[in-house]
């Protein structure tokens, strides 16, 4: 265990104990993963932890990302959380928008709260469909949806680089050969309580249009997501689950949060894509 009060890049977080819907947030020097523990409190039958806890670890042993690959973190160099929702109000078909929807939360907060702790531009983050967050081709922060057993509750773990130096080379496991960054690398100076209390004041603002009306386009999410996503309208070469390959031209998002496909460089068919890699092509 490491003691909150000897972190390296920065020290401890000071974090209030509730910043609007988000209550309580709990912060640990060290945990396996955030997603299993606030999966686990979440109970069953709704009994467990309310919607709207947090939990913060410093370091995560056991971190994990999407189609089971690892994340690793460095005390005090990274934002490594995990909120708990109950979206009873949004139908099964629809959730798979809540991790889109934290990538939209992601990358918004880091534009406006560099920009608001400086007086400069943010950082210009974008989005790889489905959820990562990049900076050019390079990848700030990840995204991991996981769903309580009896489906009602999902747990969203957002790990976001801040402090840590540019990684050069591909990061291991992605077949898309990103490189790894982070905020310090890309010029941002913000505190990691700045980033992660405008992240949790952005996830708040999208999840409740949502909530309020789970059609994407009527809440403004599938415009917002567009807008921020970097896959769309590029070459692209998608690995599917099973060891297909899909190759063609990313031409939009549909209403279940589907990369669209069209084959052909975008004059052919075009496929709705629900998971896999995407590799953007260049020319």
């Amino acid at each position: 265990m490491i003691p909150l009060s000897d972190l390296p890049n920065g020290g401890a977080l000071n974090l209030p104990a509730s910043h609007g819907m988000w209550t309580p947030i709990d912060v640990v020097a060290s945990t396996g993963s955030t997603n299993a523990d606030l999966l686990a409190r979440a109970g069953v039958g709704g009994q467990g932890a309310a919607e709207g806890a947090v939990l913060v670890a410093e370091e995560q042993t056991a971190g994990r990302g999407r189609l089971g690959r690892s994340w690793s973190s460095t005390p005090g160099a990274s934002l490594t959380f995990s909120v708990l929702l109950r979206p009873a109000p949004v139908p099964p078909a629809r959730r798979g928008w809540l991790p889109l929807l934290a990538g939209v939360a992601v990358a918004t907060a880091v534009r406006s709260a560099v920009a608001h702790h400086t007086a400069r531009a943010g950082v210009d983050a974008v989005l790889k469909w489905p959820n990562d967050v990049l900076v050019a081709d390079r990848k700030l922060a990840g995204i991991l949806a996981e769903q309580s057993p009896d489906g009602a509750a999902v747990v969203l773990g957002i790990g976001l680089n801040v402090t840590a130096p540019r990684r050069r080379g591909p990061l291991p496991g992605m077949p898309a050969g990103l490189e790894a960054t982070s905020m310090r690398a890309e010029g941002s100076p913000a505190p990691r309580e700045t980033l992660l209390l405008s992240i949790l004041g952005q996830l708040e603002r999208w999840y409740l249009a949502f909530l309020a009306d789970p059609d994407p386009a009527a809440a403004g999410l599938l415009d917002a997501y567009q807008s921020l996503c970097f896959t769309v309208d590029q070459a692209v070469r998608v690995e599917l689950p099973g060891g297909r390959v899909l190759a063609g031209r990313a031409v939009g998002i549909d209403a279940d949060g589907r990369l669209l496909v069209a084959e052909d460089g975008g004059a052919g068919p075009v496929t709705p894509v629900s998971a896999g890699d995407v590799v953007h092509l260049r020319s």
